[in-house]
């Protein structure tokens, strides 16, 4: 959004013309999540507090986990709001890969919120039953590989690179569909499995965020790409703007997730 901005108001002054730089908008794009994170979760604690909206912990776990119970959980709210704002602020909002990450980000995040509402506020034990959590996270990953595969127009958009080997670069072709849907689909239920202790499923997600924001940027990047023999894939660097949103984010939650932790993420988060 401010790009644009940014674009119409360098006609008057140059210096604005820095909204224009990827690195300029994805070291802002992390300081913006970071600061909306750190600025409203005490907020969003307090509130989940006063709703009484608390971590619940299996009796059958280690005892050390049963003082986690009742700490305030759905603070996966807070990651996914600092997230889209920012991204909606830094990126370039003609680049349809930013839409799909979106797209992708906020549905698992309403699969989540839905099922934490029903354990967590309507007290049901089950939550959102298993074959609906797992059927709507196959539309949703089904549907964004479809939509990625029918949308490629290079080689390099729907090849496996192996890493190590240079020459090889197998094209999946159709089946491009299948291995992208697991890896959503996969992806999403790791990480949810992980979540539960403090910083458990933070820390990794912040890591891997940040490798990915250096891979979008060398993929993206023509001069890089071809350097580093890394098959290149055109507006992709675009992402590096929401994978810093998601390191500012995380680091922004993990000042209150990081033991002893104050609010967890919940499936709304993870």
């Amino acid at each position: 959004m401010l790009l644009w901005l940014g674009e119409y108001l360098t006609q008057f002054y140059s210096a604005f013309n820095v909204f224009s730089y990827l690195t300029f908008r994805a070291i802002i794009s992390t300081l913006t999540a970071l600061f909306i994170s750190l600025y409203f979760g005490p907020k969003l604690i307090r509130y989940l507090q006063k709703m009484q909206i608390g971590q619940t912990v299996r009796d059958d776990g280690p005892e050390s986990h049963l003082s986690k119970s009742g700490t305030p959980t759905m603070g996966g709210l807070l990651i996914l709001a600092s997230i889209v704002f920012s991204v909606l602020l830094w990126a370039d909002l003609s680049n349809i890969y930013v839409w799909v990450v979106l797209f992708v980000i906020v549905s698992f995040g309403i699969v989540g919120f839905v099922d934490d509402y029903r354990k967590v506020i309507r007290k049901d034990a089950n939550g959102l039953i298993a074959r609906w959590k797992y059927f709507w996270q196959t539309v949703i990953g089904l549907s964004t590989a479809l939509f990625l595969y029918f949308i490629a127009q290079t080689p390099n958009e729907t090849a496996l690179l192996i890493p190590f080997v240079k020459e090889l670069l197998p094209q999946l072709g159709i089946f491009y569909v299948v291995m992208s849907y697991f890896v959503i689909v996969g992806t999403s239920n790791a990480v949810n499995l992980t979540d539960g202790l403090d910083g458990l499923a933070i820390v990794p997600t912040i890591m891997v965020a940040g490798a990915f924001a250096l891979f979008a940027y060398v993929t993206g990047n023509v001069n890089f790409s071809s350097y580093l023999n890394i098959p290149h894939i055109a507006l992709t660097s675009e992402l590096v703007v929401v994978c810093t949103a998601i390191v500012g984010a995380g680091l922004g939650f993990l000042w209150f997730n990081t033991y002893p932790a104050q609010v967890f993420m919940g499936d709304v988060g993870s």
